[in-house]
């Protein structure tokens, strides 16, 4: 059996602007600032006795060919592998896996492109995971997302994630272990029960393009500010960002909110958090939430239907954590 695991990602600045149809056309390309977090993906890889695929996740399938997978990341994952006969694969979330706005079906295609390749005996790097990654969800499945989901979880750690028609590059920012215990201190995660589809919300077009474009223009420069923010510790101002990052973004589109979500907002600031906006594109599952180190104690006793967790930081990236064909 081989497991491989996959951490998901809170992003602090600049999501959106790594949707190609931005990055590609902006002289600077987009970038985004962000950071793997400890809930993660496992998967599981698996010889059988027969040549069947058995995949578990949310449902279970058993077929003859692969092509037959209803799961197209598990089906694509495959293909590009070349693991096509004899496996069973097991999917396992740390937290709800789908519209949690953490890149989670991003994570579970890395992680599945991990465990097949070493299944396979092949030792991969974790830019070529980033890389395979998007071939399936952009180039094959013709997902509306953008690129930071697949390199945050291939390379773990606080990034800026620069994306253009040349290339993505990957640059750990320079954070001191006391910087980091702050962060994961300061910084929670607030669950708001709902779920929406990413993709839906990224494919919708813009009621005004022009105001679009210019909105992403500023989230791209919030995350040249919250990347100096992060490495000098002003996470005080990071938070404020957060809040500015909102705005920007909920005039993007009208999905990106709602009033139950606008309501648990305005609850979460007037309780004394310095920021927060919606991780992922929008309507998405968690808040991240700035505030002073006891602000997450407050939150629990205010909002007790809000699972609130800590923002606790892996600097690992995709990983075999065990393999018995070694």
């Amino acid at each position: 059996m081989i497991i491989s695991r996959t951490p998901l990602r809170a992003s602090f600045c600049g999501g959106g602007t790594d949707i190609d149809s931005f990055s590609y056309n902006e002289s600077g390309g987009g970038m985004v600032v962000s950071a793997a977090v400890k809930n993660y993906i496992h998967v599981t890889v698996n010889r059988r006795f027969d040549d069947k695929i058995r995949v578990s996740y949310s449902k279970l399938e058993l077929v003859d060919n692969f092509e037959d997978l209803e799961h197209d990341l598990v089906r694509e994952a495959m293909r590009i592998t070349g693991i096509i006969s004899g496996v069973e694969i097991t999917t396992i979330a740390d937290i709800p896996s789908k519209g949690t706005g953490l890149g989670s079906s991003s994570s579970v295609t890395v992680g599945l492109l991990n465990a097949l390749h070493t299944f396979a005996g092949h030792n991969v790097s974790a830019k070529k995971l980033a890389e395979e990654a998007c071939i399936i969800e952009l180039d094959i499945l013709k997902q509306p997302i953008g690129r930071q989901d697949q390199y945050a979880a291939a390379y773990g750690g606080i990034n800026s994630i620069s994306f253009s028609s040349k290339g993505n590059v990957v640059s750990p920012l320079d954070v001191s272990e006391e910087i980091i215990d702050r962060i994961q201190d300061e910084f929670s995660l607030v669950f708001t029960g709902i779920s929406r589809s990413a993709s839906k919300i990224l494919g919708e077009s813009p009621t005004n393009y022009d105001d679009k474009i210019d909105r992403l223009r500023k989230i791209r420069l919030q995350a040249n500010k919250s990347m100096k923010m992060l490495e000098i510790g002003d996470l005080k101002s990071l938070g404020m960002l957060l809040s500015e990052a909102w705005n920007q973004k909920r005039g993007i589109s009208s999905s990106v909110s709602n009033d139950e979500l606008d309501l648990l907002y305005s609850q979460i600031i007037e309780l004394g958090a310095s920021g927060a906006k919606l991780l992922g594109a929008g309507g998405g599952v968690f808040f991240i939430v700035h505030g002073n180190s006891e602000f997450r104690d407050i939150m629990k006793v205010a909002l007790p239907s809000n699972k609130i967790i800590p923002l606790i930081l892996d600097f690992e990236g995709s990983t075999i954590i065990y393999n018995s064909y070694s």
